[in-house]
């Protein structure tokens, strides 16, 4: 048996790697796309007005309260009805970076929101701009509060991913699938599948264990 498993293996090793590549490649991109538009739904939840926080906290509840799968449907279909013309791989990047940026802007908001208002005030007085107070005071603390929950968001994305198999994109899971229906092999590939879903996850939870290292102040 085993020997019959390494035989399909090898078989279908291009087919695996193709699956893995587009996993990893639709993970990176929601992740950056996510992280970015998160940081300023954080911002405008913080430090927008009355009627920008409360458009970006309805946005946020509303996205963090919808499951991924209905976001994954919607961004296709819904986009295509709309007259955007995006393929299932760019449709699934969207759903997923929307739903990334929810969770990153409320990380965002709680980190900046543990930081002493005095630091601001301070920044104030010595004549630094909202930018300037952002990206050399608030920033470099607030992000040494977000690496850990950041870290398990970008794993939830590299799981999500696993839903875009139903509009199409030929991620791993998908690629898994294609692969069982030619051999049956349905225990040995899925077992397959989640060792390397779990290879990713490991991964990332090194980089961020890593970055908050170096990001870490000296003792």
């Amino acid at each position: 048996m085993s020997h019959t498993f390494l035989e399909q293996l090898w078989i279908a090793r291009y087919v695996i790697i193709n699956g893995i590549g587009v996993t990893v490649s639709i993970s990176l991109l929601a992740i950056l796309a996510g992280s970015v538009l998160g940081v300023f739904v954080g911002l405008a939840l913080v430090y927008g007005g009355f009627v920008s926080r409360l458009i970006v906290r309805a946005y946020t509840d509303i996205i963090r309260g919808t499951p991924v799968l209905v976001l994954v449907l919607a961004s296709y279909y819904v986009s295509a009805a709309v007259g955007l013309d995006l393929g299932p791989f760019s449709a699934g990047v969207l759903a997923l970076a929307i739903f990334c940026s929810s969770h990153v802007g409320e990380i965002v908001r709680g980190a900046l929101q543990a930081i002493p208002k005095g630091q601001t005030e301070a920044a104030k007085a010595i004549g630094l701009t909202f930018t300037q107070t952002f990206t050399s005071v608030l920033w470099p603390q607030a992000m040494r509060q977000c690496l850990p929950a950041w870290v398990n968001t970008a794993a939830e994305m590299v799981k999500a991913s696993t839903l875009l198999s139903v509009i199409g994109v030929a991620e791993l899971l998908l690629r898994t699938q294609e692969i069982i229906s030619r051999n049956f092999m349905s225990l040995q590939f899925y077992f397959l599948a989640g060792g390397l879903y779990f290879i990713v996850n490991y991964g990332i939870e090194h980089f961020g264990k890593y970055v908050e290292r170096k990001t870490a102040l000296p003792s």
